[in-house]
């Protein structure tokens, strides 16, 4: 670990309590003991109460190195995944079992296949890096995404693209491992700066994967594979992902220097990926040792699995323990913590039903769709992933800096209820259409305005999401398996959400009139529940170092004022007492 990166670390582990990202009880073993205040409590102010510590606030400086590698990791993985979207409804259409009428339905079918994947793995993925460490566990899914999307590009019939689908969500949990390094390597002094980066990267996916999958498909030209070009790209993208963490990110876990050698981790792991359905082994480095540390099982134990006998007696405790101690609900979830989770799944569940709906109405031919093709879909929703970066960089931080966390995430719940409700009365490009706004300039100009607040929301509204449940608990030293559970919810949100859309745009081309706006009304009415859910979400302790110690210093000069006027309201009463008494004598 170089040595640069050491000093934002240290911090890190010694200021444990306030940097978190879901509450558990630390276990024994991992990382150091947060710093006790050496005087009295009372002697100490709200601020060094609440960390812990007597030091003036200090800003760690950011590691950007490896935010830079993390960046690309990011990038590269939105890329691939946001290619598909523009030609999908298009792909759909040319399998002989769809209908035309039923394009929406198996879109949504096949979008879902890969998030409900990822809501049965996601977890799994998170809770792995916490034993074998992030690095081999990012490696390991970049590049069997990488095969999937080859796989991906050859599909000829529906059942193809859902397993292929199913497959690639499956082997894929980089997103939450992602979270998950850039919060071991931040704390909260610099962390605000490190996170709102991370949806700028997925905005600047949202413009180069649109782009990809919408220029470069050749659509039904007479190609025997149409669709096989932007996943080559992709997969191209992703293995130009997999060399560049391979040599330059560096493993952000402390305690994976007491593990074998990346090679070694990497081969057991592939050898027990390939077993996995075979065999109730396990590799020993994912063993806890006896002294509760996480590493290999020590001299003449060197293969790759331990004995039947071994794997029999530790078993149960695998399962249940990171070799520390295992999660228990009543550390993990406590109010603050379960409404941002239940908003987070329904910021998830509209994001991905927006992201799956869109690209169905705007290729479905009129009057419930807008007629557009896989080209135009590409580029429009690149336009508007340009438009929220510039905000994102230029405005969001200091408008977040200024109103905090809580208050952003709520805009942008607010945002997916507008554009859910304004997308459906975008005009078409027949001029000859009744409408008000019909013609090809007024449908760029709406379609551009919705999407903007759509992306705005989505990628403001995620950097608060992030940030929230970062600091909504009391301790990060299980990471990776928490982000893996956060990252659980939002792929169960994105495994309903397509199909769920997509039956309900099916089933919008026979209402008439506006029968596109059955689906995105639905979805407009879950976002505006979560919104109001989100006014529930009041801990103090969700907002960044500086902007929370605004509000406990506000919050510490009223609960003052409050016990100096009790203390007069006491010293009255009893002044009052006193007279009486001695009137009574």
């Amino acid at each position: 670990m170089s040595s640069s990166r050491k000093p934002g670390l240290e911090r890190i582990m010694s200021g444990m309590p306030h940097y978190q990202t879901f509450p558990t009880n630390p276990p024994a073993g991992r990382g150091k003991p947060p710093a006790q205040p050496t005087r009295q409590g009372d002697d100490l102010s709200p601020t060094e109460l609440h960390t812990g510590s007597s030091e003036p606030h200090q800003e760690s400086p950011l590691p950007t190195r490896q935010l830079f590698v993390l960046a690309v990791i990011a990038l590269a993985e939105q890329t691939a995944l946001n290619s598909i979207s523009p030609y999908l409804p298009d792909m759909a259409s040319t399998f002989p079992e769809v209908k035309q009428d039923e394009v929406g339905v198996y879109v949504g079918l096949i979008a879902s296949s890969f998030a409900m994947a990822q809501f049965a793995t996601n977890y799994f993925w998170g809770w792995l890096s916490d034993r074998i460490g992030r690095k081999p566990v990012i490696l390991t899914g970049t590049i069997l995404t990488a095969a999937c999307f080859v796989a991906f590009g050859f599909c000829k019939t529906l059942w193809q693209a859902i397993l292929v689908q199913a497959l690639m969500g499956f082997v894929n949990g980089n997103q939450g491992v992602v979270s998950t390094c850039l919060g071991e390597i931040t704390d909260r002094s610099n962390q605000s700066k490190a996170f709102i980066y991370l949806p700028v990267v997925y905005g600047l996916g949202g413009i180069t994967g649109p782009i990809v999958g919408g220029l470069l498909v050749r659509g039904q030209s007479g190609a025997k594979y149409p669709y096989l070009l932007p996943n080559l790209v992709s997969a191209v993208v992703l293995t130009l992902d997999f060399i560049i963490t391979l040599f330059y990110l560096e493993e952000s876990m402390e305690e994976a220097r007491e593990l074998p050698p990346l090679r070694k981790r990497m081969s057991n792991l592939f050898a027990w990926l390939w077993q996995f359905t075979g065999s109730s082994q396990r590799p020993t480095y994912t063993r806890p040792t006896s002294s509760g540390h996480v590493g290999s099982s020590g001299p003449g134990e060197d293969e790759a699995y331990v004995s039947d006998d071994d794997s029999n007696d530790s078993e149960a405790e695998l399962i249940t323990s990171s070799g520390n101690g295992g999660l228990r609900a009543r550390d993990v979830l406590n109010r603050d913590v379960i409404l941002i989770l239940v908003t987070y799944f329904i910021f998830q569940l509209s994001n991905i039903a927006y992201n799956s709906l869109y690209p169905i109405f705007a290729q479905a031919p009129p009057p419930t769709g807008r007629s557009l093709s896989p080209k135009e879909i590409g580029v429009s929703l690149a336009f508007a992933g340009g438009i929220t970066i510039a905000f994102q960089i230029g405005i969001f931080g200091r408008l977040r800096g200024s109103i905090g966390n809580r208050t952003t995430y709520r805009a942008g719940l607010a945002g997916f209820v507008i554009a859910f409700v304004l997308m459906p009365w975008v005009g078409y490009s027949d001029t000859n259409d009744k409408a008000v706004t019909a013609g090809k300039v007024w449908l760029w100009i709406e379609l551009g305005a919705v999407l903007i607040i759509k992306t705005v929301a989505a990628v403001g509204g995620l950097t608060s999401a992030l940030l929230l449940i970062t600091n909504s608990a009391r301790d990060h030293t299980v990471l990776g398996a928490l982000n893996g559970l956060a990252q659980t919810l939002s792929a169960a949100g994105r495994a309903v959400g397509p199909f769920i859309s997509g039956g309900l745009f099916s089933l919008a081309t026979r209402v008439h009139p506006k029968g596109e706006a059955l689906a995105f009304g639905v979805f407009g009415g879950i976002s505006l529940i979560g919104f109001l859910i989100s006014f529930g979400i009041r801990g103090a302790g969700l907002e960044d170092s500086e902007w929370d110690e605004e509000y406990r210093d506000d919050d510490d000069a009223n609960e003052g004022a409050e016990a100096e006027e009790t203390r007069a309201t006491d010293g009255a009463a009893d002044e009052h007492s006193r007279l009486l008494n001695g009137h009574h004598k």
